[in-house]
């Protein structure tokens, strides 16, 4: 039965309310721009970002170890797909459009799809988390982007906040419970790769030659330098 449109005393229904009320009272502009941003221009922004990663991760003494985190985040978002899948089907949750016609929907095509959880805020999400595992301050960029789009989905009224905040407990659940297993294949896969061909999307080459053959400084500047094979090892993925 749906909920009538003054019937706000649903913390959920409210929230949906309030902030999709705010795209009624926003020029026609702003409203086009929310929907954009929330449709795609969010995960242009992470794809951005895990593009920086990558030419950071590449030029760290652990870029094999880095760069197999960064696979993780990709993985992450397959799978946390692939597991609000049933999730959908069993909730079966129509989005709040359906049965509280007086929202304004700023995206067409979303009729007859679920709503709970949001896939927007799951993929968004597993991204945030599983990057803050390899780099922290790209992290917390992507987790406020990831903030962002759950905001955006409740303004063009297709999600209501529980699915935003559901999608993003899949998505951390998904991300740190798998981590350790991901993580165990991938290690050894990148250092692999490090010693074929394609080891410089691995590892950056140094300028003044390749890894292997150019003589540690430290040696050249006496006893007092310390070699980079010396420094003592990072005490997780973060930067």
């Amino acid at each position: 039965m749906s909920t009538p449109l003054a019937d706000t005393t649903n913390p959920d229904l409210g929230l949906l309310y309030a902030v999709n009320g705010l795209a009624k009272r926003s020029p026609q502009w702003l409203d086009h721009l929310v929907s954009w941003v929330g449709e795609y221009g969010i995960l242009i922004g992470l794809a951005m970002l895990g593009l920086v990663a990558w030419l950071q991760a590449r030029r760290r003494a652990d870029a094999p170890v880095a760069i197999a985190g960064l696979l993780w985040v990709p993985l992450s978002v397959a799978v946390a797909e692939l597991a609000n899948l049933p999730i959908a089907a069993i909730v079966n949750r129509p989005r709040p459009f359906v049965d509280h016609p007086g929202l304004l929907v700023l995206v067409d095509g979303k009729a007859g799809t679920h709503s709970f959880v949001s896939d927007h805020s799951t993929m968004t999400m597993a991204v945030a988390v599983a990057l803050f595992l390899v780099n922290r301050k790209l992290g917390w960029i992507a987790g406020g982007l990831a903030l962002l789009q759950g905001f955006c989905r409740m303004f063009m009224g297709v999600h209501y906040p529980t699915d935003v905040i559901g999608g993003f407990a899949l998505a951390v659940a998904v991300v740190l419970l798998l981590a350790p297993i991901a993580m165990a294949v991938l290690v050894p896969f990148c250092h692999a790769l490090s010693r074929t061909a394609v080891a410089p999307l691995i590892r950056a080459p140094e300028r003044g030659g390749s890894a292997r053959g150019a003589a540690p400084r430290g040696r050249r500047r006496g006893r007092g330098a310390v070699r980079a094979e010396e420094q003592p090892p990072e005490s997780d993925l973060a930067a």
